[in-house]
This record gives C-alpha cells, sequence and structure tokens, in this order.
C-alpha cells in the first residue's frame, strides 16, 4: 500500500504547485478535502491523522491549529508556513543544509519547509561561517527580488488584474520581516541580517544577493577561497549546484527566471578578490518552496528524494 500524503490548504499557491508535482506519482497516494468542507475542522483532523505525511500550505495561526489536531503519533509534518521555521523540536527541512540533515530530516515528525529567500541566503553564508571565512559576528546584508507569486493569492491578483502598475516594488521598508530570524538561525551568525526585500513584475523566480566585502574580513579570503568553500559544501548535491567562476565570469547578467519549474539551486560568486557579490538563483515556487516540500516528502517516506522534481 502506498503512503498517503495531505496537503492542508492545497487551493493556495504553493498547495497547486506540490499537488502538481505529486498528482501523476505511483508511489505515493495523494488524498484531498471536498472543496466544501476545506474549513470543516474534524473533516481536516480525520484527514491529517489518516495521511502519512501532511504538508502545511496555511497562513501561520492556521498551521499552528493543524498541529493541534494531530493525535497519529506517526504523522510526519512538513510546515510550509513561517510558524515553526524557528521553533524548538521541529527540524529545519533544508537536506543540503549539512551532510547529517537528511538523516535528521527522515526521523522526525516535525519538519518546517524553509523559505524562498532564507533558501538562497543560508546556502550561500552558512558554509563560508562554518569554513572561519565570514566570522559569526559579521554585519551580513543580503538583497533579493522575487516574483510577484511569492505573495500569495492577494499579490497575484493584484498584478495580474493590472491593480498596481508597479514594475519593481520595495518593501519590509521597517526592517520587520518574518524571514531574518531564519536566516540567522541557520547561517550560524550572531545577529539577523539587513535584509532588502523587493518584488518584480514577472510570475516566479528569485535572485539573493549577499555583497561581501573580501578586504574587510580578518583574513583577507580571495574570491577563490569563498568559491573553494561553497563547492566543498554542495559536491555531489543533486539540486544545489555552485556555478565554476569561470562560467559565472562569462555571464554579462543573470534572469531571475532562470531555474523556473525546477528544484534547482544555482551559487555564483561574482566580483573580485576585493568585492564579491554572492548570488542565489532559484524558483520561489520550486527550491523556495512546492519543491523543497516535495523533496522533504521523498526523504521522509524513504522514497528516491529526486522523485517529481527536476534539477
Amino acid at each position: 500500500m502506498n503512503p498517503k500524503v495531505f496537503i492542508d490548504g492545497e487551493a493556495g499557491t504553493t498547495g497547486l504547485q506540490i499537488a502538481e508535482r505529486l498528482k501523476s506519482r505511483k508511489d505515493i497516494e495523494l488524498i484531498s478535502i471536498h472543496a466544501d468542507k476545506r474549513k470543516d475542522v474534524e473533516e481536516r483532523a480525520r484527514l491529517i491523522n489518516k495521511a502519512d505525511v501532511v504538508v502545511l500550505c496555511l497562513p501561520d495561526d492556521a498551521a499552528r491549529l493543524a498541529v493541534s489536531l494531530v493525535t497519529n503519533p506517526n504523522t510526519v509534518i512538513i510546515d510550509a508556513s513561517t510558524a515553526h521555521r524557528v521553533s524548538p523540536g521541529w527540524v529545519y527541512g533544508f537536506p543540503e543544509l549539512d551532510r547529517s540533515q537528511r538523516s535528521v530530516i527522515s526521523a522526525a515528525k516535525r519538519i518546517s519547509n524553509p523559505g524562498c529567500y532564507p533558501t538562497g541566503f543560508i546556502a550561500l553564508v552558512r558554509p563560508l561561517v562554518k569554513a572561519g571565512l565570514v566570522p559569526h559576528d559579521w554585519p551580513v546584508s543580503v538583497n533579493a527580488v522575487s516574483g510577484y507569486s511569492g505573495g500569495g493569492k492577494p499579490m497575484i491578483a493584484e498584478f495580474e488584474t493590472r491593480e498596481t502598475q508597479d514594475n519593481f516594488r520595495i518593501y519590509a521598508l521597517g526592517q520587520q520581516h518574518k524571514h531574518p530570524p531564519e536566516m540567522k538561525k541557520f547561517s550560524g551568525l550572531s545577529h539577523v541580517p539587513m535584509f532588502t526585500p523587493a518584488v518584480g513584475r514577472y510570475a516566479q523566480g528569485m535572485i539573493v544577493e549577499v555583497p561581501l566585502p573580501l578586504w574587510a574580513l580578518p583574513g583577507k579570503p580571495g574570491r577563490k577561497d569563498v568559491h573553494k568553500a561553497l563547492t566543498a559544501a554542495y559536491t555531489g548535491e543533486t539540486f544545489v549546484k555552485v556555478i565554476p567562476l569561470a562560467d559565472g565570469d562569462a555571464i554579462k547578467s543573470l534572469d531571475a527566471e532562470g531555474c523556473n519549474d525546477t528544484n534547482r539551486l544555482e551559487l555564483y560568486v561574482f566580483g573580485t578578490d576585493e568585492q564579491a557579490r554572492l548570488v542565489a538563483r532559484l524558483d520561489n515556487l520550486g527550491k523556495g518552496a512546492s519543491g523543497a516540500a516535495v523533496q522533504n516528502i521523498n526523504i521522509a517516506l524513504g522514497l528516491d528524494e529526486g522523485a517529481g522534481l527536476l534539477a
């Protein structure tokens, strides 16, 4: 009998993308709630406890409520909201975080799916902190732009109905955003980074950039040192690709939509030995959301980690 997967919040942007990646699978049974019972707590609880894996694609408060409905000790919860990303007892669902992270995920009953911006940021910064190239207390900043699908149905409607004429918009101007605590915790930094997010008039795709003044770092590492640390961290990985320096140097610009519809996360080291531009490119709905959730489903169920995903 195939393991059962229930998406609580299947009608949302992330939920729909996860369902699309799972619907043709022969090794998983996708169970769904009837449309007129999506707000029926008893029916949701029944399906949650019937499933082997439940993916929560809900607002934070609704995700917390869903977790409270779990009575089956064998049910694995993968939460795609921000409700539990830094909560004790929850495992961070970024398999490439460390070499041992997959085994931690496979043994967990509570898994928090990473945020889209943090996925790129942590992938770039954590290996450098671990290697001692970037001090724990370094004042790191991160600039990023996402497609408007990252804002969910309200923002999608705003852009696609031409309610807004904005082509590019910065936001979180008061430095109040849910992602920095997650970025701090899993990058190994002592302080939250200076985070400057933006949204563009395109549906999906993301660029996350960390400017790094190499001349100011204590050990004065060169660009090759940074690239070597990233390469060592992700050698052998299927979805995280560190682009060779020569290939990066041949690029004159980088399209944020280049990884769309894949679970690929590309890492670049641009710049010079004085000033490096560390860049992550990913699909905010792929490795930044639904693709990552499917990857975690596969690991949690002991299936082929890449099933249903494009590298």
